[in-house]
């Protein structure tokens, strides 16, 4: 079954009670109304933890923030305003569990490993970002908790190298296809990168961080051998923040786990068969010899006597030779099929 991470990343816009409510969202369970199909919810939700005196340059943390977006007058302090603390991570998680589902997080320095002091996640998260940020790899690695990492800024050379750092500690690695573009524009996405992942890199599990906006481009990724995905949540595109516009609100979220549910039933089997459901439709539409005349008890049936009519429960025109040249039993209207027990 295809793993679905619910990224809410900054979408809290600073508030536990925002993060917990998509929690509750996430942890939903779809049914399909019309076959009253359940179809599960998301397998887990993803925070980012950040270390503010390790994330950039003095300069650009003191510089003016004039977004629309901006939670605060400097870079600085718009970053400050949307980071949770270890205990609101360790209250979130706790949240998360209590609701059923994963929790994984995004780690962007060594120092935020302090969280494992109060709890440990069920996966960490290597960002595009820091693929190449060997020291961090290392640090998370050293844990032995399984990780997942995203290739929104690399290629096989930088893939490669955390690989190599990893693996030194564990095996239990994901490898995401992604874009780093918010939102990403469909001629970027780039979906055979999954193919590729699969074909170069057997051993992981490969899987799709998705930045576009809508569905379609994770549910194709499925398609295409994804085995995780990772889609960011929110409960209003219309939120403040810059991540909200690309993010699925809560009816999007809904046809996310939908689709991708149902799209793994619609795979059965690779045959080419009639399955027990299709009896009943098969007997109501096909077609069977029928007379287009008025006939009597011991007609001769020739060839121009019949035609095709549903329902299809008597003799198909494959079988035509059993029913030509027959004597008829019993008398038959016209339009009615010919049954087996009405001809000698």
């Amino acid at each position: 079954m295809t793993y679905i991470i619910g990224e809410i990343g900054q979408n809290h816009n600073g508030s536990i009670d925002i993060a917990k409510t998509l929690v509750e969202i996430a942890a939903r369970k779809i049914c399909e109304k019309v076959f009253k199909l359940e179809l599960g919810s998301f397998d887990a939700v993803k925070l980012t933890k950040r270390d503010l005196q390790n994330e950039l340059t003095k300069s650009k943390m003191n510089e003016p923030y004039n977004s629309p977006n901006s939670f605060g007058s400097t870079y600085g302090e718009h970053r400050k305003y949307l980071e949770l603390n270890d205990e609101e991570h360790f209250e979130y998680y706790k949240y998360a569990k209590k609701n059923g589902l994963d929790f994984i997080e995004t780690l962007c320095h060594q120092n935020c490993l302090s969280i494992l002091k109060l709890f440990y996640p069920d996966k960490l998260k290597v960002a595009s970002r820091d693929l190449t940020n060997i020291p961090l790899i290392r640090a998370l690695s050293e844990t032995k908790i399984p990780i997942i990492i995203s290739t929104g800024m690399s290629g096989k050379e930088d893939l490669d190298n955390a690989l190599n750092v990893i693996t030194k500690e564990h095996s239990d690695i994901s490898i995401l296809h992604c874009t780093s573009e918010y939102p990403t524009q469909p001629k970027n996405v780039n979906l055979n990168s999954i193919r590729y992942l699969h074909k170069n890199y057997p051993n992981y599990t490969i899987g799709f961080s998705d930045h576009t906006i809508g569905i379609s481009a994770p549910i194709s990724a499925v398609a295409m051998g994804a085995e995780i995905i990772e889609k960011h949540i929110t409960l209003d595109r219309g939120l403040k923040g810059s991540d909200q516009k690309g993010s699925l609100g809560i009816d999007g979220m809904e046809r996310l786990i939908r689709d991708i549910r149902l799209y793994k039933l619609y795979l059965g089997k690779e045959d080419l068969f009639l399955n027990d459901d299709l009896i009943k439709t098969k007997v109501k539409l096909e077609r069977s010899i029928a007379t287009n005349k008025p006939m009597k008890k011991g007609d001769k049936i020739s060839i121009t006597d019949i035609h095709l009519l549903s329902p299809g429960d008597g003799f198909k025109w494959i079988n035509k030779s059993d029913i030509v040249g027959s004597i008829l039993n019993c008398n038959i209207s016209q339009d009615e099929i010919i049954y087996e027990n009405m001809i000698e």
